[in-house]
């Protein structure tokens, strides 16, 4: 798979709280994701910790945000606006009909 923004190659995992994260695909000593392949073939990930450093089935792999050389995310949304009494915001019903969650 690749990255939609860069084009670059990366693996898809799927972390322990069932989200999807995209990896670098080659392994990074300085990276702070433990990636392994479960029995399933799934790429799974996790964040190691003291208690559960990494195993060794596990290669430490960096996050490809931290690596993507592409436009940034538009996380930064700007703060939803009060609406004065009587107003009714509408884009939670434009959101639905076009699809989008």
């Amino acid at each position: 798979m690749q990255c939609p923004q860069c084009r670059r190659p990366v693996l898809w995992t799927t972390t322990e709280a069932g989200r999807r994260l995209a990896v670098d695909t080659e392994p990074d000593t300085d990276g702070n994701t433990a990636v392994y392949r479960n029995g399933t073939g799934t790429w799974v990930s996790r964040r190691p910790t003291e208690e559960l450093p990494v195993m060794a089935w596990e290669r430490l792999h960096k996050p490809h945000v931290a690596t993507c050389p592409g436009p940034a995310p538009q996380h930064d949304r700007p703060a939803r606006v009060a609406l004065p009494p009587g107003v009714t915001d509408i884009s939670a019903y434009r959101r639905r009909a076009r699809g989008r969650p």
